[in-house]
C-alpha cells in the first residue's frame, strides 16, 4: 500500500510536467505489482482495488494499455506456440 501512496505522490508531482502519461502508466503497473505480490494463489482484486481502477479511468484515457496482467509464463508460451506454429508452417509438404 505504501508503494500506491509513493506512486499517488509522484502522480501528483508529475502532472506539473507534460509527462502525464508516462507516470499514470507507472502508477498503474504498480498496483499491479502491489495486487501480484499478495501472498495468495490466485489473486482477486478487492474494493479498494476497483475503486483505483475507477478513478484512473477518469484521470488516464489510455486506462486500457496498463490493465493487462501478464505472467512470464504466459508470454513463454506464447512464444512457444508460436515457435511450433512457424515451423510447422516451414516443414509442410509442398507439391511441385
Amino acid at each position: 500500500m505504501f508503494a500506491i501512496a509513493l506512486a499517488l505522490l509522484s502522480y501528483l508531482l508529475g502532472r506539473l510536467h507534460p509527462q502525464h502519461d508516462l507516470v499514470m502508466e507507472n502508477l498503474a503497473l504498480r498496483h499491479q505489482i502491489t495486487v501480484l505480490s499478495r501472498q495468495v494463489h490466485k489473486p482477486r482484486l478487492r474494493g479498494k482495488d476497483r475503486l483505483f481502477w475507477v478513478v484512473l479511468k477518469r484521470w488516464w484515457p489510455n486506462w486500457r494499455a496498463g490493465l493487462i496482467i501478464l505472467r512470464p509464463e504466459t508470454v513463454i508460451g506464447w512464444q512457444r506456440t508460436g515457435f511450433r506454429l512457424f515451423w510447422r508452417w516451414k516443414s509442410r509438404h509442398r507439391m511441385g
